[in-house]
């Protein structure tokens, strides 16, 4: 296709005055972006992307991943000019309630956007987990007949982007791994929202993107013809490197009061939108798009549909010449949920007692088998998380069909990039680390929350049961931090067999992300409840795990390790006469809050008051199922470096003090 550059120039023109008109409009947004990074959206939208708003999740599409999402109303302009499903009603409504043009793209609300993208950088890491994805992909689909997977990711960054350290792991773990199929495009305006670029940041951003591995190209952003030709030039890479495009523009373009300055960034050139239209050549008429860029994207979605159509006729001859490749991609597209997992996963023997850790790393072996499209990574702890899918190989350079990712000692960059995998669907990421680095990846945890992304954190070292690497590697408030996310799961199994339930509940789910908080210590396999009744249980978030055998005087409640002390506890009233315990084990809140109201009755009936929570950690949302008559044995301060035995007796999680505790309600 040949770029009809005075149509693109003109249509820079028309997406700033729909991006005046909308953030002047509701008198709030991020006019600096799209303002000054126009030409970069007709260079991209009108000619260098491949794409079809028909059909606006085709696998072989390029993604267009905006991190710097403040920008919205860049990408929602741009949407709209090339045909996605977004109105000239949508983009007068940006910013008003039940729109499809919320203030930050939203990953699912509108067509065209990939991600969710609020918090600066990660986006970044988004698009890596793309191109990993897409890489992934490629290695597994394409033939060498077919090539129907070439597509690329293409992110657009801010300063304020690249300064967050996010990006800096995600670029760092992209140019290690090679990932050629992506774009990087930086705008780079030397401004951010309160001051000059220059107050902030002196780094020679093409030098270190190079010393990453990184091909560099520096342009005019304003230039539509040098920017066709360096995206041009990083489609035809060919070297095994991600390409950067350092855009030099011009922060709020268009707006000559705060054309360039940090006013710019925000809404406050809104005030001069009448004069702002006029210079830029428009009519008074607000949301305005000319007859000749309506006609333009008419005839330039008819040579993407001649693309699309082209690739279809490649698709379906692949297809028949590859029918069970061909039944995998349609199924995995379909993104349904596997069901009967747990009985591929053989009983452990009687008398185990692995940790939690290494009981949920044996049932990933057993279920890996099954699901080939499974896939890890860990942030330099596959040793110590054990969620290594051996046989898998690992993904890198030399090997893009390995099913183990390094993600290095990155993990704000890991949760970012698995967030992007999840985004693609095709392959479904498992990433690893110890419980207490979870708020490294705390940011990521809460989009894929917000998307409904179905990743799984594998957290290990759940508890002060670390032990000897003391107070900061033992996180008594991560846990509870963590079950505070809506729309995430956390389960704590207490022994191999909830292990492998949880395994597969995460599995299961597709609705959101699930966290394994996983025990560094060996845990003892608990007697009397069968292994399917442990993992039916958990995967109802709590189950009676001992029955009392009297008159239901007494609750236990407990999750993972302290599970063991509270039946030990129970063991030791009953021989003193008192058989009215109940022993339940409760390691999913958020699943058993789900449940319907008979099995919550049934489980913890309203009529026994007298309840007792234990958990080695921070126990206020434990008062919610204790209730007012209750008591909750818990963590509220920093832990201890000892053995694990020591600390915990120390901060006052044992059996006697379970049973002392349990003696004061009963008496």
């Amino acid at each position: 296709m040949n770029a009809n550059l005075s149509a693109l120039n003109h249509a820079a023109a028309i997406a700033r005055g729909l991006a005046i008109d909308a953030i002047s409009g509701c008198k709030s947004g991020h006019l600096g972006l799209p303002l000054g990074a126009a030409e970069i959206g007709a260079a991209l939208y009108g000619h260098a992307l491949c794409y079809n708003p028909e059909e606006p999740r085709w696998i072989n599409r390029d993604r267009l991943v905006v991190s710097a999402g403040h920008g919205s109303m860049f990408l929602y302009a741009w949407l709209h000019l090339a045909g996605y499903g977004l109105s000239i009603e949508d983009l007068k409504a940006f910013r008003k309630l039940g729109s499809i043009t919320p203030g930050h793209p939203e990953f699912g609300d509108t067509p065209g956007v990939e991600a969710t993208t609020g918090p600066l950088g990660q986006g970044v890491g988004n698009a890596v987990g793309m191109a990993v994805s897409a890489k992934m992909a490629a290695a597994r689909f394409n033939t060498s007949g077919h090539e129907i997977l070439n597509h690329k990711i293409v992110a657009l960054a801010g300063d304020g982007c690249l300064q967050e350290g996010v990006a800096l792991e995600a670029t760092e773990l992209a140019g290690h791994l090679g990932l050629d199929n992506l774009i990087l495009v930086y705008d780079s305006n030397d401004v951010t929202l309160d001051a000059p670029a220059a107050s902030t940041q002196s780094r020679n951003t093409a030098g270190r993107f190079e010393a990453c591995g990184w091909g560099v190209e520096e342009v005019d952003g304003h230039d539509v013809a040098a920017l066709l030709e360096a995206f041009a030039a990083a489609r035809a890479e060919n070297e095994g490197r991600p390409r950067l495009i350092i855009a030099r523009t011009e922060i709020g373009r268009g707006i000559p009061e705060v054309a360039g300055t940090p006013k710019a960034h925000g809404e406050g050139g809104g005030k001069f939108a009448e004069s702002a239209r006029r210079g830029l050549g428009l009519p008074d008429e607000r949301f305005f798009v000319s007859g000749e860029v309506r006609e333009y994207f008419r005839g330039h979605r008819r040579e993407l549909q001649s693309r699309y159509e082209a690739w279809l006729k490649d698709y379906r001859s692949w297809s028949t010449a590859n029918p069970e490749l061909s039944r995998e991609l349609v199924g995995a597209l379909k993104r349904e949920a596997p069901t009967g997992l747990s009985a591929r996963i053989p009983d452990f023997p009687e008398g185990a007692n692995p940790a939690t850790r290494k009981a949920c790393g044996d049932a990933l072996q057993q279920l890996a088998v099954e699901l080939p499209r499974l896939v890890s990574l860990s942030a330099d702890l596959f040793g110590s998380n054990q969620n290594y899918i051996g046989e898998g190989g690992e993904f890198m350079v030399e090997s893009r069909c390995g099913r183990n990712l390094r993600a290095g000692i990155r993990e704000h960059a890991m949760g970012a990039v698995c967030n992007g995998l999840a985004y693609e669907g095709l392959f479904r990421p498992v990433c690893g680390t110890f419980m207490v680095f979870s708020d490294y990846l705390r940011p990521a945890i809460r989009l894929a929350c917000m998307a409904g992304l179905p990743v799984i954190y594998y957290f290990t070292h759940d508890s002060v049961g670390v032990g000897e690497d003391g107070p900061t590697h033992q996180p008594v408030e991560s846990v509870s931090a963590l079950r505070l996310l809506p729309g995430l799961e956390l389960f704590r199994p207490a022994d191999c067999e909830e292990a492998a339930g949880a395994l597969v509940a995460a599995l299961e789910r597709l609705e959101g992300p699930t966290v394994l908080a996983l025990s560094r210590q060996a845990l003892p396999a608990m007697k009397g409840p069968s292994s399917t009744k442990r993992r039916e249980g958990l995967a109802r978030g709590a189950y009676i795990c001992r029955e009392e055998e009297g008159e239901l005087e007494l609750i236990l409640l407990a999750s993972g390790s302290e599970l063991q002390l509270a039946l030990a506890a129970e063991e030791i009233l009953r021989a003193e006469g008192r058989r009215g315990i109940r022993v339940v084990s409760m390691p999913g809140m958020e699943r058993f809050d789900k449940q319907d109201a008979a099995w919550r009755e049934e489980v913890l009936p309203a009529s026994c008051r007298r309840r007792l929570a234990v958990e080695a950690g921070v126990g206020g949302l434990w008062h919610r199922y204790t209730g007012l008559d209750g008591r909750v044995l818990s963590i509220e301060r920093f832990g201890l470096s000892a053995p694990a035995g020591e600390v915990m007796q120390a901060l006052g999680i044992s059996v006697d003090a379970v049973a002392q505790t349990a003696r004061e309600l009963l008496d």
